[in-house]
């Protein structure tokens, strides 16, 4: 077991979207991370449209599997020998379709053991059920969700409190809120506990945002961002008014987070932004501090780097292993989303202050059309690893070094 993942982070040679070679991987390595792109994953397959990558135990052998959301083309499933390389599976474990696929959700739906797989679309409108046979291959049981749009986001949280997982998803128009009968089949229960309003809607995220044991709802939006509050059944309430401060120019989000930034026990928020549809929007990124309570302040200009950066992808993640949130961005800067941007990285200094660190992090050179970012232990050995969604270039695989 050793030998093989020694081998997989020292031998290779490198190549990105454009398909020319960088050199061997021992140039792209930094004291925390290794990249193991064409080593560990199957590199030519992975220079597609990829939108969002979900992560978990997809044939139950104890390890965490890769599925992408390929956009416009069939989704992608790498499955993990447990050393953290990747075979690409696709073609005989999940129905090979094209649709415009954008976000993931995993969750046993139909509460049979094993995991299932809901993949919302844009253009197309074809929200996608996947069901798992057990084994880690996939039927599709798409029939079983009521409701189609112009979706972007989806989220999997037990509204109901009734052990059986159901869906929120962002739409371009009313979102939705899906409630599972225990059996993997959706009602529609959107009007009933979220209400009518129309967005735009990029991104949603669950966070306990005031603190009262259940999970609200933050909206990212292509106009002005939602806080959806929980009445502890599942109800939500728009508070977005009274809670969130907004800029007085248009903030085009893209995705949003949550995390305790300042150690103080409750979530505070990052917005992800970009200028991609909104014309004169603000592409600073935006950093809000809870009280407690669920209401924010902007500490944007004191604790956050300016940026001018298109920011498609954002996670809160302990990326230095000091016990507290970093930031990582995936970038998106070329016209007509083109080009190759760097990815961002920025040092939480215990106190929700931020200080751009990427060479520390990320191999010199490496850039991308970042559009998701996943921090997990993909090679089993404890320390967690990043995997890097790239729209139409590169996706790229990074190994955590022990320090």
């Amino acid at each position: 077991m050793k030998k093989i993942a020694i081998l997989c982070l020292t031998v290779g040679i490198f190549y990105f979207g454009n398909g020319q070679k960088t050199g061997s991987d021992s140039s792209r390595t930094t004291a925390f991370y290794k990249d193991v792109t064409t080593i560990c994953l199957p590199y030519k397959d992975l220079q597609q449209l990829s939108m969002d990558a979900g992560i978990a135990d997809l044939d139950q052998d104890g390890d965490l599997d890769i599925l992408i959301a390929n956009e416009h083309k069939p989704n992608i499933l790498l499955i993990n020998d447990g050393k953290g390389k990747f075979t690409n599976e696709s073609s005989s474990r999940i129905p090979q379709v094209d649709h415009d696929s954008e976000d993931i959700g995993i969750a046993d739906f139909d509460l049979d053991g094993d995991l299932d797989i809901i993949v919302v679309s844009e253009d197309d409108k074809t929200n996608e059920l996947y069901l798992n046979n057990g084994d880690g291959t996939f039927k599709d049981g798409g029939s079983r969700i009521p409701v189609s749009g112009t979706s972007n986001s989806v989220v999997v949280v037990d509204v109901n409190n009734d052990g059986a997982p159901d869906v929120m998803i962002g739409n371009n128009g009313q979102n939705n809120l899906l409630i599972n009968n225990g059996k993997g089949y959706f009602e529609d229960g959107t009007i009933a506990r979220f209400g009518q309003f129309m967005d735009v809607t990029q991104d949603l995220t669950l966070g306990d945002i005031d603190n009262d044991g259940d999970e609200d709802v933050l909206v990212g939006n292509e106009d002005a961002n939602r806080i959806l509050i929980n009445d502890g059944n599942g109800f939500f309430k728009d508070e977005s008014s009274a809670r969130l401060p907004y800029r007085t120019a248009p903030e085009e989000t893209r995705e949003v987070d949550v995390a305790d930034i300042d150690g103080d026990g409750d979530l505070d928020i990052l917005y992800g932004n970009v200028q991609a549809f909104v014309a004169d929007a603000d592409r600073q990124n935006r950093l809000l501090l809870n009280d407690g309570n669920g209401f924010f302040s902007d500490i944007t200009s004191t604790h956050l780097p300016k940026d001018d950066n298109r920011c498609f992808g954002i996670a809160f993640l302990d990326i230095d292993r000091d016990g507290d949130m970093d930031i990582m961005t995936g970038n998106t800067n070329g016209p007509k989303f083109g080009g190759l941007t760097p990815f961002s990285v920025y040092l939480n200094d215990g106190t929700g202050k931020f200080a751009e660190a990427i060479d520390t992090f990320i191999p010199e050179g490496m850039g991308g059309r970042g559009f998701d970012i996943d921090f997990e232990d993909l090679n089993g050995d404890g320390i967690k690893d990043l995997f890097l969604s790239n729209r139409g270039s590169q996706d790229f695989l990074l190994f955590g070094l022990k320090q």
